[in-house]
């Protein structure tokens, strides 16, 4: 088992003070977490932050997550402080992208009823790193106005944008904060890829993954690898793995590096199933 993750670079406490010094100016805040984690992909850094601020949350990577789990999501989050509005959505896709569109126009329509000065809505989209942010800035631009990218920490710094309804827009980098009281979040977002996988290493990090979904989804893990059983055992479910796939090197040696390395990108791409590793 995985104990300890250090990984607290500098640039997330620059994040952390853009984000503050920035929240005066922004009228809402659009927050991103990945629907297959959507506690442990919460910020409670941005929760202390944006404090005050409407907010409206985007389920992002809605097409990998379990559908009814994200239903239970959406009723559970919406019942939060401050939140007008929880959307799902398949940001790499576009699909239903209307519906935020239409949230934030709702949100442009209560500012101008509650203000004497007109100006177009000022927006702030935060998130923890790689849950989606840059594809949904695209989406919501029309263009490639922002990097993105398979691994955390692609945006660099900020970018505000301007949107074809007249909206303004601030992109932000990824931020995570510093301390994890529960291991499973910091193994949950590493899972997801928002840490960098050379943090735990992929042998590791694939065998916790293989633990996990071998707990909570081994009808799935048996299906994808074609395995005659699913064992008690994480290290045979991924010396099964293995062997289905040949990752056999030299001396009939298990190639656990590339088994692990499988396992999280074919997870990472829905390949395994569609799965929550949260319940509501």
């Amino acid at each position: 088992m995985i104990d300890n993750i250090n990984w607290y670079p500098g640039h997330m406490k620059k994040t952390r003070e853009l984000i503050k010094e920035n929240l005066k100016a922004v009228d809402v805040v659009v927050e991103i977490v990945d629907s297959r984690i959507p506690v442990s992909s919460r910020n409670p850094v941005i929760d202390e932050l944006i404090s005050g601020k409407r907010r409206i949350v985007v389920l992002g990577k809605a097409d990998l997550a379990d559908e009814k789990e994200t239903v239970k999501w959406k009723d559970k989050i919406s019942a939060d402080k401050g939140v007008v509005q929880v959307l799902a959505l398949n940001l790499q896709s576009g699909e239903n992208i209307n519906r935020l569109l239409k949230a934030l126009e709702s949100e442009q329509d209560k500012r101008n009823a509650e203000r004497s000065v007109k100006r177009p809505l000022r927006i702030m989209i935060v998130g923890v790193p790689n849950v989606g942010k840059s594809s949904l800035i695209n989406r919501l631009t029309g263009r490639k106005s922002a990097l993105t990218g398979d691994k955390p920490g692609v945006t660099k710094g900020k970018q505000w944008l301007t949107l074809s309804n007249g909206m303004q827009l601030l992109d932000t980098p990824g931020i995570l904060w510093p301390k994890f009281e529960d291991p499973d979040v910091g193994l949950n977002l590493a899972f997801c890829g928002s840490i960098k996988d050379d943090i735990l290493g992929v042998q590791d990090l694939g065998y916790e993954l293989i633990r996990v979904l071998g707990e909570r989804y081994p009808e799935l893990l048996q299906e994808r690898y074609k395995l005659d059983e699913v064992s008690d055992q994480a290290i045979e479910n991924m010396d099964n793995i293995a062997l289905k796939r040949g990752f056999i090197m030299s001396g009939k040696r298990i190639d656990y590096e590339r088994t692990g390395r499988t396992v999280l990108d074919e997870f990472r791409g829905g390949k395994i199933g569609r799965i929550t590793l949260e319940k509501a």
